[in-house]
Order: C-alpha cells, then sequence, then structure tokens
C-alpha cells in the first residue's frame, strides 16, 4: 500500500486513535485513586482551616493534615429527625458516606421544587455529615456541609459554629465556579474573614444571617446578621445567601441544632 493512499491515512489516523484513546484511558484509572485522595485532602484542609485548629491549613504536608483531623470526628444526622445516626445500626459509616452522591439517589434523598428550593439544588440527601471538634468530652466546634447554587455553579462549602450553635466561627467554599474577579470572591479569604463572629438567627429565631449590597454598617442594629456585598456579584451573593438561609432553616439542621443545644440529638 503506498504512503499516499488514503486507506492508508485512514488506517494511521485510526491506528493513531485508537493508542490515544488507550493511553487516556489507562491514565484516567490508574490515576483516580490519586485525584480522589487529592480531593480527600482538599476537603480535610477545608474544614481545618474553619475547625480553629489551625491557622494556616493550606502550609500543612498531607502528614501533618491527617494527624490534625483526627480530632475532628464526622457524625451522622438525620435531617428529618434532627438527631444523631446510630452507624452501627444503620450500617453506615460516617467515614464513608457522600452526601453529594446520596442527594442523587432517590432512595436517599427528596426532590425539592419551587419556593422550598430556595438554594437551587433540586434534590436534597435525608442524611447529612457534619464535623464536631470536642475536647475533654465538651463540643468546642460544630461544622456544617452546606450548598446552593450561585450564578454558574453550585458552591460547596462548610460554615463553622460555635459551641452556642449560633456565632459562626468560620466559613468558606472548597468549590465553585463562580465568575473570577466577582462572584468567584465567595473564596477570598478577607471576605471570608469577614463572617467570623457574625450570628444566624435574629432574636426571633428565624436565620438572619445574609450578605448586603455594599458594607456593613457597625452601628446598624442588625450587623450582626449582615455580611458586606460582592461588588457586581449580586447574583451569587444571592446564592450564598439563599444557601444559608435554606440549610440554616427548619428544611436544613435547624431541628438538629434545636436538638443538640436540648441535650436530645
Amino acid at each position: 500500500m503506498g504512503n499516499d493512499t488514503i486507506k492508508k491515512t485512514l488506517l494511521v489516523t485510526v491506528v493513531l486513535s485508537l493508542i490515544c484513546s488507550v493511553l487516556v484511558s489507562a491514565a484516567a484509572v490508574f490515576l483516580k485513586p490519586v485525584q480522589e485522595e487529592n480531593v480527600k485532602l482538599d476537603v480535610q484542609r477545608n474544614i481545618l482551616a474553619i475547625s480553629g485548629l489551625t491557622d494556616d491549613a493550606r502550609a500543612l504536608s498531607a502528614a501533618q493534615v491527617d494527624e490534625l483531623y483526627q480530632r475532628i470526628q464526622p457524625r451522622l444526622v438525620d435531617l428529618k429527625t434532627g438527631k444523631f445516626i446510630d452507624e452501627t445500626a444503620a450500617g453506615q459509616s460516617a467515614d464513608q458516606y457522600d452526601q453529594r452522591t446520596a442527594a442523587k439517589d432517590p432512595g436517599a434523598s427528596k426532590a425539592l421544587a419551587g419556593a422550598e428550593d430556595i438554594a437551587g439544588i433540586r434534590r436534597q440527601a435525608g442524611v447529612a455529615k457534619v464535623y464536631l471538634v470536642e475536647q475533654d468530652g465538651n463540643m468546642q466546634t460544630l461544622i456544617l456541609p452546606v450548598h446552593g447554587y450561585g450564578l454558574w455553579s453550585t458552591m460547596y462549602g462548610f460554615l463553622a459554629l460555635e459551641n452556642n450553635l449560633n456565632t459562626v466561627k468560620g466559613f468558606g467554599f472548597f468549590e465553585q465556579a463562580e465568575t473570577p474577579g466577582l462572584g468567584g470572591e465567595v473564596s477570598n479569604p478577607v471576605w471570608i474573614s469577614r463572617w467570623k463572629g457574625k450570628e444566624i438567627y435574629g432574636v426571633d429565631g428565624r436565620v438572619a444571617l445574609h450578605v448586603i449590597k455594599g458594607g456593613v454598617d457597625p452601628s446598624n442594629p442588625g450587623a450582626m446578621n449582615q455580611i458586606d456585598g460582592l461588588a457586581g456579584a449580586t447574583l451569587t451573593a444571592n446564592g450564598v445567601s439563599n444557601l444559608i438561609k435554606f440549610w440554616l432553616s427548619e428544611t436544613g439542621f435547624k431541628p438538629f441544632l434545636t436538638n443538640l443545644k436540648a441535650g436530645n440529638a
């Protein structure tokens, strides 16, 4: 077969395509465990960053993260009852439970629609994984997973509460794809730092914490429930406010927080 024939050109193209496909597939298979471990490590760093256990989680090595993370206890919570799940009886391990996967399973989640779905997540898992930081048997920090839709993406993050279960200890997103320089500022450490010390609930017991337009006026009576706005990113800011309202209200963690305060969780 001549080198300039159409058949040989097509044959070479097909063979090269097959070889490249095999190489790419093999690389994806072999690198998957490494990718999964890196994702796990990144999530752990984000949890540590808002836990109060370290000042700079990003500077920690993988071994240091693993050692410090031993102080954090993951627990499963039934969102309907607002109580911890007996993992042995339920046959579920908090370490292995994946809330995002559960949210896609019709048997482990519920569909949301209309005004009920203010966070824009479509489905909500019936079981959530929370994280406790304890000292001498007493809870010091409670870390809750939160997520909701912004302008372009679903933003996934964690909200850490002081042991009074109303004051923010830390907040941050570990995954978001909002517009860089605008909505992407939700991951800016300066903006994130402004959440610390804010209060979730108002005097009426409803979720009051929200992102406002412009800057917070410290003299405003409602300043403790307000976060500085994001210039040019109103829809992303609204998405953050909505996900906070969703996850800290009756549809989210409020029944659990109520039980935990009363010692009935």
